[in-house]
């Protein structure tokens, strides 16, 4: 009989995903600031976003896999990052739809890392 997953692979996942959503929502707020210019990188936010999506879909397979509740949460972040795109270019919609995310990726986190 094999042993249940330990969750380490969820863990990391959503912790992943995490990073990613809040790496991408710093560098949409320092361009929203103007403090990054991104006239000439503007594909950095889109491949962030990307990777923000992939990791989260990844991180939510894991977890169910692995059978960890930690995922959980990530499906309410489907919706937010799936709209996004059609969001505008209107910073305040824009921001708030993305920002719509946000509590999901940090009850996930906590999800997966408390100790059971």
């Amino acid at each position: 009989m094999s042993q249940p997953p330990d969750g380490r692979a969820t863990r990391t996942l959503v912790t992943m995903a995490a990073a990613s959503y809040a790496t991408n929502a710093a560098f949409g707020l320092g361009v929203a600031t103007g403090v990054i210019d991104n006239r000439r990188i503007h594909w950095v936010h889109h491949g962030l976003f990307i990777a923000t999506g992939t990791l989260t879909v990844i991180a939510l397979a894991a977890s169910a896999v692995e059978r960890r509740r930690a995922g959980l949460p990530l499906l309410l972040a489907v919706g937010p990052l799936s709209a996004l795109p059609y969001a505008g270019g209107r910073i305040g919609r824009h921001a708030t739809v993305a920002g719509m995310a946000a509590p999901s990726f940090v009850t996930a986190l906590i999800l997966a890392w408390r100790r059971h």
